[in-house]
Parts: C-alpha cells; sequence; structure tokens
C-alpha cells in the first residue's frame, strides 16, 4: 500500500502544481445544487450514514474512517485523507481513484461542478 499512498500524493502535487481549482473560489449555492446528486446516498449528519457514510467533517479525515460505515477494502487501506484535492480528484472518475472502492457514481466530469461541490462542502461539512 505504501505504493499507492506514493502514486496518490504524486497525482495530489501534480495537479495542484498545474493550477487547477483547488485554489480557486468555489461558489457554496451551486455547489449545493451540485449535491444533489450525492445526497441520496450521503448526509452531511454527524454519524447518519446512508448507502454511503456521512460526510461530516470529511476534510481532514481518513478515507474509510467513519464509524459503523461498512467500507471497502481498498477504501479503508487506500491511505487518502481528504481535501481540496483528494475529493476533486476522487470525484472525477471514483472508481479509477481508488480502484475497488464501492461508490457506483460515475463522477462530475466539469471541474467548475466539482470546485462548487468542496466550496459547499467546506461550509456544509464543518464541525
Amino acid at each position: 500500500m505504501t505504493i499507492i499512498r506514493s502514486i496518490f500524493a504524486a497525482v495530489a502535487v501534480l495537479t495542484l502544481a498545474s493550477g487547477l481549482a483547488y485554489g480557486a473560489e468555489g461558489d457554496p449555492a451551486k455547489g449545493e445544487k451540485v449535491f444533489r446528486k450525492c445526497k441520496a446516498c450521503h448526509a452531511l449528519e454527524a454519524g447518519k450514514n446512508k448507502v454511503g457514510p456521512s460526510l461530516a467533517g470529511i476534510f481532514g479525515r481518513t478515507a474509510g474512517s467513519v464509524e459503523g460505515f461498512k467500507y471497502s477494502d481498498a477504501m479503508k487501506e487506500s491511505g487518502v485523507v481528504w481535501d481540496d484535492a483528494t475529493i476533486d480528484e476522487y470525484m472525477v472518475k471514483p472508481k479509477d481513484f481508488i480502484p475497488g472502492n464501492k461508490m457506483t457514481f460515475a463522477g462530475l466530469k466539469k471541474e467548475k461542478d466539482r470546485v462548487n461541490l468542496i466550496a459547499y462542502l467546506k461550509e456544509a461539512t464543518a464541525q
């Protein structure tokens, strides 16, 4: 798993260096609309897991660590820590970012949608 963590770290560094959206300001109101695609499976309230884990406190949390949620081994062993960069990369195509994870969502292709979603999640999931 050390190799996988190194790959994730390298992808995050390269993506940040390329000047993509992580430093860009998203619009939380627009992000709330994007979140409509997520809310059937994810709650924002701490301790409320659905088909997917609660997203409360997601920033700075290690993937696969929400109490009471049954994760895939791939997610638990990924070593990913959720931040702007990792959430953005994951949301492009979740199955490619963490192969073997259980999330069936195809992803968000539009960068602006991901930037807005991240802005919304920062406001809505802060603890």
